[in-house]
């Protein structure tokens, strides 16, 4: 399978924005302005369509994006995923197929020529809370649908690519303090053997598979302390391509913002380019 033609790459990025309003003012709109993206996932979008920023949608409008939003109607003001694309998608899904996380803003695909590309916001638990039961239901009604996904894909002679913000770290290289983070939500052995089974059943890890011998490149620190200054993060941030997308990927680069005071969320873009 080939995806269309084109003079040049097929670029995709990806950002947890932690609240689209405050990212905006912070400095996410002039980053989107300059993007020369063809597709941008964006999770933690915080916002329905009527909240978005009047400077934002006319930035959107002018530089001939289509935006496709998947807000929280359950809880208004909070997750919510979004794709940015350069052409109208083909279609648009939301959910994963479980009623409970059905209006969640958790989970967006748009089918584009070949390509079918998600923005992920996968909960963020608490070990021994009902957050993290809520976060392993999740986990158990995501396998089997991008298992679904996958094989559909395959008969349908196109790939995907699932971005975003998964909130696990797989390995210890994914992480700088891995040995105080063992019993932490993120790092729990069930969820790193969960993400590891997703990876061995035919998915890959584009960034890990670009940079298999490097520790990071972490795209989450915390704002506490001085976490982003001594570069202590977490790679939570993934592209999760097929095979035949992955084998196409050709550079990755986390935007790490150049100081502390110049971040306008705590992740940071995860940007692939890819060989169409």
């Amino acid at each position: 399978m080939s995806l269309p033609p084109s003079p040049g790459p097929l670029t995709v990025s990806s950002v947890n924005l932690n609240g689209i309003r405050a990212a905006g003012r912070k400095g996410f709109t002039a980053w989107l302005a300059s993007s020369t993206a063809d597709v941008v996932c964006l999770q933690e979008v915080r916002a329905r369509p009527e909240d978005l920023p009047a400077d934002l949608l006319a930035m959107v409008r002018d530089r001939g994006w289509r935006l496709t939003l998947a807000p929280c109607e359950s809880a208004p003001g909070r997750s919510g995923v979004a794709v940015l694309t350069r052409t109208e998608p083909e279609a648009v899904r939301v959910g994963i197929g479980v009623a409970e996380f059905a209006d969640s803003g958790r989970y967006l695909e748009v089918d584009l020529p070949g390509l079918t590309v998600a923005s992920l916001y996968l909960p963020k638990g608490a070990a021994g809370t009902p957050r993290q039961e809520e976060k392993d239901r999740f986990l158990a009604g995501f396998a089997p649908y991008l298992a679904e996904r996958r094989e559909k894909a395959a008969a349908e002679d196109r790939e995907v690519l699932v971005c975003g913000d998964w909130n696990i770290a797989h390995t210890r290289a994914d992480l700088r303090n891995w040995r105080g983070n063992g019993t932490n939500s993120g790092f729990l052995p069930h969820e790193r053997e969960w993400i590891g089974s997703l990876f061995a059943s035919g998915y890959v890890d584009v960034v890990r598979a670009l940079h298999p011998d490097v520790d990071g490149p972490y795209t989450w620190w915390s704002y506490r302390g001085r976490a982003f200054d001594n570069d202590t993060g977490w790679r939570i941030d993934y592209h999760v391509a097929t095979p035949g997308l992955a084998a196409r990927a050709r550079s990755a680069v986390v935007e790490r913002a150049p100081g502390y005071d110049r971040r306008w969320s705590d992740h940071a873009p995860v940007t692939v380019r890819y060989r169409r």
